[in-house]
């Protein structure tokens, strides 16, 4: 799996990471079999990361990502370049976040390191974001980046809103689908072969209710054109 996306037969919870770098290769590119179960609609499909250079300054700090009651947008935001696709065809893209592992963490200020604190705790309620402007067609996600910025991050686990529910220092992989409309009368039939999903390391983080190393607030300003206020404002709240 060395440098390449997995792309998995069912949108399982595992955490089955691919080892991707900035441009992936084809859905499914390490496995003929696997290649030759997926719908033609979907088996070309490449994607690109982003804003992938920042993406890799949080990852070597340690990236962490705030929840709140009322939810939170991400930052940097998921972002994401797509090649592959047939343009005629509908396509639904979505979300969601899985465990890396099955553990707790916590913060250890004398040494700016993360520190496993115990099991996980139990699963939030899994869930799925759909990108606002799905179904579409393959020539109108692959004319622009595509932006998942109104997906927004909670640990509130009686959420009405759609967020997406986290636990609190816990650490989160980030996945990516690409799911193709299949418009025959038996798609159902046909759906283990209509999506395929991506995912990348750099991507993964942890999930906080407030920033706990200082360098990741300090870049998160830097970094953030919405948080301008803060550059010259006490970044106590931030």
């Amino acid at each position: 799996m060395e440098g390449r996306i997995k792309c998995k037969h069912v949108l399982s919870s595992e955490p089955q990471l691919s080892q991707s770098c900035k441009l992936s290769r084809p859905c499914c590119a390490d496995s003929r079999s696997l290649l030759s179960s997926k719908a033609p609609q979907v088996s070309g499909v490449r994607v690109q990361l982003e804003m992938h250079a920042l993406w890799q300054q949080f990852d070597r700090l340690g990236t962490e990502m705030i929840v709140t009651k009322a939810g939170r947008r991400m930052f940097p935001t998921f972002q994401v370049h797509i090649s592959g696709m047939d343009p005629a065809s509908e396509y639904v893209l979505l979300m969601d976040f899985i465990l890396v592992d099955d553990k707790r963490y916590r913060y250890a200020f004398h040494s700016s390191s993360w520190l496993v604190a115990g099991k996980a705790d139990a699963a939030a309620p899994s869930r799925m974001h759909f990108h606002p402007d799905s179904p579409a067609r393959g020539a109108q996600w692959m004319k622009q980046t595509v932006s998942f910025d109104t997906l927004k991050l909670t640990n509130n686990l009686l959420d009405d809103n759609g967020h997406m529910i986290l636990n609190s220092m816990h650490r989160y992989q980030p996945r990516f689908h690409v799911v193709y409309v299949d418009p025959g009368p038996n798609s159902h039939l046909n759906a283990h072969k209509n999506f395929c999903s991506f995912s990348f390391p750099e991507t993964r983080f942890m999930a906080v209710t407030a920033y706990q190393n200082h360098r990741i607030t300090q870049l998160k300003i830097a970094s953030n054109p919405f948080a301008k206020g803060f550059r010259t404002s006490d970044t106590q709240d931030w």
